[in-house]
This record gives structure tokens, C-alpha cells and sequence, in this order.
């Protein structure tokens, strides 16, 4: 595993960039390299799993600050040495040479305690986090999808304990299960007694003699698993959801990390979401648009009629209540909101345009154009000042 690639390298931005850049290289890898769109290419599979595995890290704070600190060995507590002490540190501040002998002997040997804790301890599993893409209406309307995730799991062989049938982990002779040995060290104050994670069991407290052949030791495989998905209505571009326990297994009898699903909604050619509201263009002609028309309009939940009244000008915005999007986990919906163009005729005929002239002539400004002769009116006010 030492050839782990820095999770900053791997989403293409710098150490120290914000919350929003993370995800927005996240959003845009993960579409490069998902399956989905890379049928059958091991390469983009593999760049998919990275690409995750390194969101994962930097969008939790936690985990980003260990990652800062440490590398790849402050959040895999398989990187490495192993795992000593917490999050895969090798004995709290043991990396640290001197200093960290110092700060050791202070604080009880292990920052915050952790030299104490039982390293056979039952430990949570990691989360994962997984992006999908669906189109607008199933945003609107909802779905159920299926989404493959490769997560780690109890080997089945073994039960978890990494040792093959037959056998059991035993207890380490040097640290005696703690995990963790005490050492002096000499130093500018004199000699001083430290912890550091134990190097013949890895900070594990325990010796498999006997690995099994499937884990390897591990006590977890790589599963490939098929997870059906509840996409509920009115989830919008970005929103993820939480599925309790479908993160990979624990070790050591400890609880599952859940799974994280990022929903990434395309855009669509004549809806535009706006919070839970939908706007729509609507074009008409300039005959509807002075006698009123009866025309078609479309919504999320299918076509409908609606009487355009007489005069209708440019601009005008009619409110559909109840039309837009359906509000998560609530009976309430939006608003529509169609948006009136009116389409100005082109490539008319000598006949077309003699109708217009003689037409235009009939008018009367002051009864048919109040607002281009109010608008007149200002001007004329203005330069007789």
C-alpha cells in the first residue's frame, strides 16, 4: 500500500483548498469515471474507487486534519506499520521522534488517551460515498435505482478474526494485548519513559500465526454489492443521501459505516428548478398575444391548456400554484411560473407586409399603444424642460 497516491493529487486540487472546491472535483471525477458512463474499462473502475476513497477523507474534517497530519497513515489503519493507538497513528505522537517521547511522558504516553484504549476493540467501519446521475423528471418524480458498491465486509471464512479454521489470534507476548510497549529514551531533560505501538503485533496486541488464506489475515474481503437506492421526489442537484449500515463492515465486531450517496440531477431543456419552484418560456405569436389564445402548456406532471388573454404583453409570467416540485418528505409543491416571448413574424411576403402597413395605419396610438405614447410623452416632457 505504499504506493498510494496523495489524496490531493488524486482530485487534482491543492492542500488547504476550501470545502466547495473539494466537492466540486469530487462532482466532476466521479462523473469522468463513473462505471456508468465507462462500460466495461477497468482503468475508469479503478480511478472511480480512488477517486472516492479520496472524497471520502478530505470532505470529513476529522479525517482531512488526521490526513494533514499524518498522510495516508492517519486514516488507514492498514497503511503501513498498522494501526496503533488512534486512526492508524503508530502510537500516538510516536512518529514524532523526541518530542513525541516528551509530550508522551506528559499526557499518560498516546495524545488523548489513546495508548489505553483496547486495540481489539470493537471499531466502527468507514463510510462510502457514491455518486449518481438522474434526469430531472426523476428528480421531480422520484425513483428507486439500484447502484453497485464495492465495500469491505466480515470474512465469512474466518468470522472476522483473521485466523485460519482451526486457529485464533494470539495474544501478543511482547505487549501482552495492550498494543503498546514502554521505552526510555534519553533526552535534554534525562531519561524519559514513553509508549509507543508494539512493532510485533503492529499496535494490533494480537499475533495471527496462522492467517487465513481468504482475508489474508484481515479479517474483511471486498464484496461487490448490488443496493437498491429510494430516490425520494423533490431532491435537488447535490443532495445526498444516508443509508444506515451499507458503509463497509466493522472490525472486530463493530457496526457498519453507512453509505453516502451524492445525487447529481442533468439539466433540462424546458424546465428550470428554482428552490422547489419551475419556471418555463412559453412562446406565443403576436396574433395570440393581442386576441388571446387558447394554447398548451407543459408542467412536470404532463401537458395542460390554458386561455392566454387578449393584450398579453411581452414578459408577462403566469403562476401555475401547486405546479412545481414536490417539497421532501412534505405533501407541499411549488409554483409554476410561465414565462411569456412573443415571436415578432419574419420572412413575410409583399402581400404579408401590405396587410401590417394598412393595419398599423388603423391604429389608434392613444387607445392601442398607451404605453409606447405614455413612453413618448416622457421624452417630450423631458426635452421641453
Amino acid at each position: 500500500m505504499a504506493d498510494k497516491r496523495d489524496y490531493y493529487e488524486v482530485l487534482g486540487i491543492q492542500k488547504g483548498a476550501s470545502e466547495s472546491e473539494i466537492k466540486q472535483a469530487f462532482r466532476k471525477l466521479s462523473r469522468q469515471y463513473h462505471p456508468d458512463f465507462n462500460p466495461g474499462d477497468k482503468e475508469a473502475e479503478e480511478k472511480f474507487k480512488e477517486v472516492n476513497e479520496a472524497y471520502e477523507v478530505l470532505s470529513d474534517p476529522d479525517k482531512k486534519s488526521r490526513y494533514d497530519q499524518f498522510g495516508h497513515a492517519g486514516v488507514d489503519p492498514s497503511y503501513g506499520a498498522g494501526a496503533g493507538g488512534y486512526g492508524g497513528f503508530t502510537g500516538g505522537f510516536g512518529d514524532m521522534g523526541d518530542i513525541g517521547d516528551i509530550f508522551s511522558s506528559f499526557f499518560g504516553g498516546g495524545f488523548g488517551g489513546s495508548s489505553r484504549s483496547n486495540p481489539n476493540a470493537p471499531r466502527r467501519g468507514q463510510d462510502i460515498q457514491t455518486n449518481i446521475n438522474i434526469s430531472f423528471m426523476e428528480a421531480c418524480q422520484g425513483k428507486k435505482v439500484d447502484i453497485n458498491v464495492n465495500r469491505m465486509e466480515k470474512c465469512s471464512d474466518c468470522n472476522g478474526t483473521g485466523a485460519a479454521a482451526g486457529s485464533s489470534p494470539e495474544t501478543c507476548p511482547e505487549c501482552h494485548g495492550t498494543g503498546q510497549v514502554k521505552v526510555a529514551q534519553r533526552t535534554p531533560f534525562g531519561m524519559i519513559s514513553s509508549q509507543k505501538a508494539c512493532t510485533r503485533c503492529g499496535g494490533k496486541g494480537s499475533i495471527i500465526n496462522n492467517p487465513c488464506s481468504k482475508c489474508r489475515g484481515g479479517g474483511r474481503v471486498s464484496v461487490s454489492k448490488t443496493i437498491s437506492v429510494d430516490i425520494p421526489a423533490g431532491i435537488d442537484d447535490g443532495q445526498t443521501i444516508r443509508l444506515s449500515g451499507q458503509g463497509h463492515g466493522g472490525l472486530n465486531g463493530g457496526p457498519s459505516g453507512d453509505l453516502h450517496v451524492t445525487v447529481s440531477v442533468r439539466p433540462d431543456a424546458i424546465f428550470e428548478r428554482d428552490g422547489y419552484d419551475v419556471h418555463t418560456e412559453q412562446p406565443i405569436t403576436f396574433v395570440q398575444a393581442a386576441l388571446g389564445a387558447e394554447v398548451t402548456v407543459p408542467t412536470i406532471d404532463g401537458p395542460v391548456s390554458y386561455t392566454i388573454p387578449e393584450g398579453t404583453q411581452p414578459g408577462t409570467v403566469f403562476r401555475f400554484k401547486g405546479k412545481g416540485i414536490k417539497k421532501l418528505n412534505r405533501s407541499e409543491r411549488g409554483n409554476q411560473f410561465v414565462h411569456v416571448t412573443i415571436e415578432v413574424p419574419s420572412g413575410l411576403t409583399k402581400k404579408q407586409k401590405d396587410l401590417l402597413r394598412e393595419f398599423d395605419e388603423s391604429l389608434d396610438d392613444g387607445k392601442n399603444y398607451k404605453k409606447r405614447n405614455s413612453f413618448f410623452d416622457k421624452i417630450k416632457q423631458a426635452f421641453e424642460k
